[in-house]
């Protein structure tokens, strides 16, 4: 009887732990599958964002100019209101708790994108009705939080949810990446305009500009021997030089010739206030690269700042993409 007893409660046991082991699987292979789940529809509505938004938003801006004002704004919003669409879906994903992060910051993606529609809608028809330059320079500022949504995504929301996958134990799957903004030449109010009018902004393009090609191209930004890592990168560049720090800016000539006072601007965005200054480079050289001082006074110290380096576009230079360069920062003393 006591021998029946002991294989009795030695196969209880045994049937126990097979249950905890299979109850532990299936909890396992339920997360995995949560996990895989949310990477899959996310990745899904940030390609529809690319495609069915993005795409078409910057095809119909390129082609403003050969449609009426009306039916531009028309495009915009209805476009706008797909990324608002969007927008929704993602806040009604089913998110495992280990995602929680990786959400709030996929929902402020799409929510940025949508916001910067509804500025931009109305302001193209301003752009395309005669108030150009006024129009151009807030659009290029909507632009911005465009660009900001492509870096949230590919800096916290991508990497985020590579955690967790890899957390769980998902190997091998990757994250849908985006890029909701073209290029950067979008930030710049001259090519806006340039772009959305068809018309150039620059008024040394009425004179005669010698053949070939023409550009410039920032190569580098850095401060007290410290270069600044692009905003893209996610860097917090950290520098010294105080309140009154010297940028030195590296400019090639990209283009085939030789161009004079070409023009780099330094601005310096901290506590909602600008530090801004500029200098010229007096000539230079096809495939030569000059770097040039800008002290920037006043800086607040130790507050977060976001620096912008801009070269002006020589006359006869279409492509801009290069001209620009934007960074985070922290001065100190």
């Amino acid at each position: 009887m006591m021998v029946r007893r002991r294989i009795a409660a030695g196969v209880g046991v045994v049937v126990l732990i097979l249950v905890v082991l299979l109850i532990d699987g299936c909890l396992k292979s339920g997360k995995e599958e949560a996990l895989k789940k949310y990477n899959h529809e996310a990745g899904q509505l940030v390609g529809e964002s690319d495609q069915q938004v993005a795409h078409p938003l910057f095809a119909g801006l390129a082609g403003a100019s050969s449609e009426p004002p009306l039916n531009v704004e028309q495009k915009v919003n209805e476009l706008r209101d797909v990324a608002q669409r969007q927008a929704e879906q993602a806040k009604r994903l089913s998110v495992p708790s280990e995602l929680d992060a990786a959400q709030r910051y996929f929902t402020l993606t799409l929510n940025l994108r949508e916001e910067a529609l509804a500025k931009i809608a109305p302001l193209v028809r301003e752009a395309l009705g005669g108030k150009g330059k006024q129009a151009s320079s807030l659009i290029a500022g909507a632009m911005e939080m465009l660009l900001a949504s492509d870096v949230i995504y590919s800096q916290r929301v991508a990497p985020l949810i590579q955690q967790e996958l890899a957390a769980g134990g998902v190997q091998g799957l990757s994250t849908a990446s985006t890029q909701f903004l073209p290029n950067l030449g979008w930030l710049e109010p001259g090519t806006v305009e340039e772009r959305l009018t068809g018309k150039s902004s620059t008024a040394a393009q009425s004179g005669q500009i010698a053949p070939g090609t023409h550009g410039s191209a920032l190569k580098g930004v850095s401060v007290g021997g410290t270069e600044l890592q692009p905003e893209s990168t996610g860097t917090v560049n950290h520098l010294s030089g105080g309140s009154n720090p010297t940028f030195k800016v590296m400019v090639e000539d990209s283009g085939s010739n030789t161009e004079t006072d070409v023009k780099v601007e330094v601005t310096v965005t901290a506590g909602g206030k600008q530090y801004k200054d500029s200098r010229t480079i007096a000539k230079a050289e096809p495939g030569v690269t000059s770097t040039v001082g800008i002290p920037v006074e006043g800086v607040p110290v130790g507050a977060a700042a976001n620096v912008v380096v801009y070269v002006q576009p020589v006359p006869g230079e279409t492509n801009l993409e290069n001209n620009k360069g934007t960074f985070l920062a922290v001065f100190s003393g």
